[in-house]
């Protein structure tokens, strides 16, 4: 993800940027001088946070790939260390995406950050992350640095989380389908694909058990798609905006629609059977577990919320850019940065039973 430019205002599993830089200011002439600009003191960033952050963040998602490796262990720091099947491909796949946008962004010289790490813990995300975000002081000026910068954080997760992603996948085992209590991921055309792979045709009531590294790259997949939703500044908006232009601000005030559409099919296939069931039989005779699959819902809820809050802080247009040509090469990989959208998609991320 990036984050907070100065012109722009941007957003990851959703951040934004905006240009809060002050305007240069006209100085007095000299003497039979023309007026001298005086530009605004480069924004500096402070790395101690950005470490603490991601020592934080590295900290938070051990502690949750412990919990998915469920191996009981009375030294609490080897405890710990037991989720590194979990931490270090998930870390190593959000290491990859910022600093994919982060090179993308000092090769075409715009000022960034470095990454924000966004560390969660295990009661609010079962991977101890909300992924991170880069800020950008100033407005990304040519399409060709905003496709650039866009499409390289995806791209460079993508390309561990494949790999890894079917490594996982060789150590995960197909069972039946549990009839208790068990989480449900998300799937998508690539998953699906994936899973065929490493596994052939899944004869029906059975299912991939995943090992935690073929979960931590599952939550690369997740992150990539949800930032490649081509709205507002999140990484499909920009490289969206880098291939159409100001047609993409009417775009996105469409696909703006998209999670709430998503929280509305969620609600009528999880939550109305509950529904239906409480009014019918009394809600008495509906369990406490029987209504964790609103659960399935809740992913959409969260990402159409912050996306209207990130809408209204940004103003909704996307920052105007220099209408310089792509050129093919270019045009090629925004297209197929923003078809990962369609392969990665999920109607329903996750859904606890």
């Amino acid at each position: 993800m990036e984050a907070p430019t100065s012109a722009q205002k941007t957003s990851k599993i959703p951040m934004t940027e905006r240009d809060s830089s002050p305007e240069p200011s006209l100085r007095d002439p000299e003497p039979g001088g023309a007026p001298v600009v005086a530009q605004p003191p480069p924004r500096r960033f402070d790395w101690r946070i950005n470490l603490a952050l991601f020592v934080a963040t590295v900290f938070s998602v051990f502690y949750a790939g412990q919990l998915w490796v469920n191996q009981p262990n009375p030294n609490a720091w080897q405890q710990l260390l037991s989720g590194w099947t979990f931490a270090v491909p998930l870390l190593s796949i959000l290491v990859a995406h910022e600093f994919g946008h982060y090179i993308a962004a000092r090769l075409h010289k715009v000022p960034t950050s470095l990454p924000y790490f966004l560390p969660l813990p295990a009661v609010l995300s079962p991977f101890g992350t909300f992924g991170a975000v880069i800020i950008m002081p100033e407005r990304i000026k040519t399409r060709r640095a905003l496709l650039d910068i866009g499409a390289a954080g995806p791209l460079a997760g993508m390309a561990l989380a494949l790999p890894l992603m079917l490594h996982g996948l060789s150590l995960s085992s197909v069972q039946v389908k549990s009839v208790g209590s068990y989480i449900q991921e998300g799937q998508s055309l690539l998953y699906w694909f994936l899973k065929y792979v490493a596994h052939g045709s899944i004869p029906a009531g059975h299912d991939v058990f995943l090992h935690p590294t073929a979960l931590a790259a599952w939550v690369g997949l997740l992150v990539t798609f949800l930032n490649l939703l081509p709205v507002g500044q999140l990484d499909g908006g920009h490289v969206a905006y880098a291939l159409l232009g100001e047609r993409q601000n009417a775009l996105s005030k469409r696909l703006l629609l998209v999670p709430w559409l998503l929280v509305a099919y969620n609600v009528a296939r999880y939550v109305m059977p509950i529904l239906e069931r409480g009014f019918l039989s009394g809600f008495d005779s509906v369990a406490s577990e029987d209504w964790n699959p609103i659960s399935a819902a809740m992913p959409w809820l969260v990402s159409a919320l912050l996306l209207t809050l990130l809408r209204r802080v940004s103003g909704g247009a996307h920052p105007p850019v220099e209408d310089t040509e792509l050129g093919p090469v270019r045009r090629v990989v925004g297209w197929f940065t923003l078809s990962l959208f369609v392969l990665l998609f999920m109607p329903t991320p996750m859904i606890v039973y």
